[in-house]
């Protein structure tokens, strides 16, 4: 067996941790002087946050979210001490201690949890959490009715060291859609109520809406990883990903012959094809079928037929043959075909293509930094 897994891979996923943190940076400078944390739940929305989280620590982040306990924990031993690690889902029952074991912040998404962290907070002395309210996403966090309760009884003294109070926008990649200044409205409503407590509500898209949705904490998640924040805009975001997936064999084909499952495209000339070893297996989405399309040999080669669970097809007809051989590889996301565009082929979001990306692929990482 070869000692290169790189001879052995399938497909191989460049993650260039150097572009997140320069991502991270860019956003925090036009959020200055506003805190810039990171979310990295998802496991850094499928890039490894093993690794994602202590580039980006390096940079100069200091608070993450993600969206489980178990994620936090795992996080926790690769963040220095001093980091917060917030957990959006927040407190599930029973699981106040290794909250406080593992030095997490849980965010509290209705008056049962927040009742359950005061009477952890009375035990240990000691209790930060992140208040989250509904706006206006019907999704998570306290209604208006809840919290206005919970502000009442804010006068008295609490246990719990409130480290944020938070909202989410529901439409904030739509500078003009009317929810977004409600939601604002509202937020800026409730904030009156514990005005003391640092506030939270733009995540990546919000943070372009401008300086009034900043408020003490901007919460970029999607825009650290290439997502355009900003759709329909130029993408100021440098873009995280490459993918090329290994050729497993050329072939020659007819005028008439089909190709793939269910004879869903017919060749109308004869042509030269490409067997890529990538498939929905690898996340590489089965919607993507005859609108995707990849590149080599600096051409862009079409997709054809449909996405099955380990293959995929291309057409190379147009490529120099000393581009595509047996062995080599197709660039499936590049600098100039990203995840936004591979989201528009398959008629989803840049989000489920990272999140999406597969186990299969060989990972390597680009600018590592020296030490957490």
């Amino acid at each position: 067996m070869t000692g290169n897994p790189a001879d052995r891979a399938g497909a191989i996923l460049e993650v260039d941790l150097a572009g997140i943190a320069a991502n991270w940076r860019l956003l925090a400078r036009r959020v200055e002087p506003v805190e810039c944390a990171a979310v990295v739940k998802a496991d850094a929305y499928g890039l490894g946050a093993a690794l994602v989280a202590p580039a980006l620590a390096a940079a100069g982040c200091r608070r993450f979210f993600v969206a489980t306990m178990d994620e936090g924990i795992a996080l926790r031993r690769v963040l220095p001490e001093a980091a917060e690690i917030a957990v959006f889902n927040g407190l599930l029952p029973g699981c106040a201690d290794d909250f406080i074991e593992f030095g997490l912040v849980p965010v509290l998404n209705d008056p049962g949890q927040v009742a359950d962290w005061r009477s952890a907070a009375l035990r240990h002395r000691k209790g930060p959490a992140i208040l989250h309210l509904d706006t206006g996403m019907a999704r998570l966090g306290l209604t208006l009715r809840e919290f206005d309760r919970l502000a009442d009884a804010s006068c008295r003294p609490d246990p719990i060291r409130w480290r944020a109070l938070i909202s989410h926008l529901a439409c904030s990649d739509e500078p003009e859609h009317p929810l977004n200044r409600t939601q604002l409205e509202r937020f800026i409503a409730a904030r009156r109520c514990l005005s003391h407590v640092p506030a939270s509500l733009a995540a990546s898209s919000g943070i372009f809406l401008g300086p009034e949705f900043h408020f003490d904490l901007v919460r970029p998640g999607a825009a650290l990883y290439g997502v355009n924040p900003q759709p329909g805009c130029p993408n100021p975001m440098r873009q995280i990903v490459r993918l090329k997936g290994r050729i497993l064999q050329i072939r020659e084909v007819d005028r008439g012959q089909s190709v793939g499952y269910g004879a869903s495209h017919v060749m109308a000339a004869p042509g030269r094809l490409a067997t890529v070893a990538v498939g929905y297996a690898d996340g590489w989405l089965r919607s993507v079928s005859q609108h995707g399309s990849g590149r080599v040999g600096g051409k862009r080669v079409p997709l054809l037929g449909r996405v099955s669970m380990d293959l995929m097809v291309f057409d190379v007809s147009g490529v120099d043959p000393a581009f595509v051989r047996p062995g080599g590889f197709i660039e499936l996301l590049h600098e100039e075909y990203g995840v936004d565009a591979a989201a528009a082929d398959a008629g989803t979001i840049g989000y489920e293509i990272l999140t999406a990306l597969g186990r299969r692929y060989l990972r390597t990482y680009s600018g590592a930094p020296r030490q957490c």
